[in-house]
């Protein structure tokens, strides 16, 4: 059995029943020529990129689906004489599909669905004063993290700060120590008299 897509455009200015009509006739064409619906996806109206039987804008379909090559003669000859339809394209997506497969996807995906309302449904079941206190908590958890990382950037700036402050002092504090030192020893050395010999007079002279 092959996959395949089709684009189908509608009259976008059918109302919902007649719609409706339109999507019952697929949904009830597929499975009866054997084929396997797998999702019927309303894109709704959007602008065409040339106007169709004077319309500007389309209504958009794209129907998902598994049958055989007699399903889709018969689903494009009914958009033929359908004047509610402005246009379609079918696309071939998988020569041999797997339908196990495809039907084990599509019950993942129903229970995803499934879950998913039941979420927002108990959301919206919550008192609005819970809903106001998660949403301040959470804003109180964010502010808070956001003060701790600041504090312990803070405190580490500060920290480096000093250290290469204490490191600078003490450099420079040997430095003048050092110069103290070297200047008095130069001031001693020229403090010292000079050692004069004085000459000595032998008892012949006297």
């Amino acid at each position: 059995m092959r996959r395949y897509e089709t684009i189908a455009i509608i009259d976008p200015d059918l109302s919902d029943e007649e719609r409706d009509g339109v999507l019952d006739r697929l949904t009830d064409l597929i499975p009866k020529e054997g084929g396997v619906l797998i999702k019927l996806d309303e894109w709704g109206t959007k602008k065409l990129a040339y106007e169709i039987n004077k319309k500007a804008r389309g209504y958009y379909l794209c129907i998902d689906y598994c049958g055989t090559g007699n399903l889709v003669d018969e689903m494009e000859r009914l958009f033929r004489i359908d004047d509610r339809v402005l246009k379609y394209m079918t696309v071939l997506l998988e020569k041999d599909a797997d339908i196990e497969r495809i039907k084990e996807e599509m019950e993942e995906e129903s229970e995803a669905d499934m879950r998913k309302e039941d979420y927002e449904s108990d959301v919206d079941q919550l008192p609005p004063d819970n809903l106001e206190t998660e949403a301040v908590e959470t804003e109180t958890a964010e502010t808070e993290a956001i003060e701790t990382q600041s504090a312990e950037t803070e405190t580490a700036e500060t920290e480096a700060i000093e250290t290469q402050s204490a490191e600078t002092e003490a450099a420079e504090t040997e430095a003048i120590e050092t110069q103290s030192a070297e200047t008095e020893a130069i001031e001693t050395e020229a403090a010292e008299p000079e050692k004069t010999t004085e000459p000595k007079i032998s008892e012949e002279e006297i």
